[in-house]
């Protein structure tokens, strides 16, 4: 299997990495430091701020659409849309 080497890049994980630069065919590949692939953010801390933003969205949006603010009310709403997002 042929690799195109522009479609190639790095990702480095780790807090000791060394961040060796890396070649193919004598090319530089390009360092990265997240990839966006089928809607999820390959690096943890922006997954999880995408993952709380959506989530507050949600509860802003149960806080101007709904009237009844009684507990049994709110905890279902949350736990059927906003916990699917966290």
């Amino acid at each position: 299997m042929l690799f195109n080497i522009e479609k190639c890049k790095v990702m480095h994980f780790g807090h000791n990495n060394s961040l060796v630069d890396y070649c193919m065919n004598s090319m530089q590949l390009q360092n990265i430091m997240d990839k966006r692939d089928l809607a999820i953010v390959i690096k943890w801390d922006k997954q999880c701020i995408a993952a709380v933003k959506q989530a507050n969205k949600v509860l802003g949006m149960i806080k101007r659409n709904f009237v009844d603010r009684f507990k049994d009310t709110i905890m279902a709403l949350c736990k059927s849309l906003v916990r699917p997002h966290l």
